[in-house]
């Protein structure tokens, strides 16, 4: 976090920077998104890890990461990459091209491919545990990395924590943020400023296994994670 000026980082972290409310309306039409995504037909991934395997589904709701992600994969621009920045609590992230050659702690985090997918945020989609989503730089469009993505860990909230964190933001969770978040947990405080493009339908205990290992400083890992990634579905 020392370095930020290109890293690509939740910068919601530091500057507690977040959008504004969701309508009630939106609320009332966002819990039944996830059993509706279900019914149709979706691609699922496998990332495969030195802790384990992690099955996520990609959501047709963001057609664009969803089909940007996929050709990645497919083109072998994932493989070896190492999940470089890991935050107990928060997330795990990867994805960087750049890390498939790093040295032992080079900092990592803004290796790119020269492109950005256009922002596909929608509050009937959050940061549940699990949440498969696409990191970004402070680009005011919200626009995410081609290619780097991290997987939110985040914590099981009280509804106190979440009176507070409305209060600190200056907004009003959903019906469905107060029921996933006090239930699943994961991180509210990134919704409405990150994509969230899949969810991790198996392997929720290796996010939390990867969490926990050992980090330098700047959060990477002090044993490097690689990682594989294919198409299964």
């Amino acid at each position: 976090m020392r370095r930020t000026k290109k890293i690509l980082t939740l910068f919601a972290v530091l500057s507690m920077v977040f959008t504004g409310c969701k309508s009630n309306k939106t609320a009332q039409t966002s819990e039944n998104t996830e059993t509706n995504t279900q019914k149709e037909k979706q691609t699922m991934v496998l990332i495969s890890t030195p802790y384990g395997d992690m099955k996520a589904v990609l959501y047709n709701e963001t057609p664009q990461h969803r089909d940007n992600f996929i050709r990645i994969v497919n083109e072998g621009v994932l493989d070896s990459t190492l999940f470089h920045r890991v935050i107990q609590g928060f997330m795990i992230q990867g994805g960087d091209p750049n890390s498939k050659t790093a040295q032992k702690g080079q900092i990592l985090g803004n290796g790119d491919l020269g492109y950005k997918v256009p922002a596909e945020i929608s509050g009937n989609i959050i940061h549940k545990k699990g949440a498969l989503a696409a990191a970004r730089d402070m680009n005011p469009e919200k626009a995410s990395s081609a290619c780097q993505f991290y997987i939110c860990q985040g914590k099981v909230y009280t509804p106190a924590e979440l009176d507070n964190l409305e209060m600190r933001m200056g907004k009003t969770f959903t019906s469905l943020q107060r029921q996933t978040y006090t239930k699943d947990g994961g991180v509210p405080f990134l919704d409405g400023d990150y994509t969230v493009f899949g969810q991790v339908v198996e392997g929720l205990d290796v996010i939390d296994k990867i969490a926990a290992v050992n980090t330098d400083r700047n959060d990477r890992p002090t044993e490097d994670i690689r990682m594989t990634v294919k198409i299964i579905e």
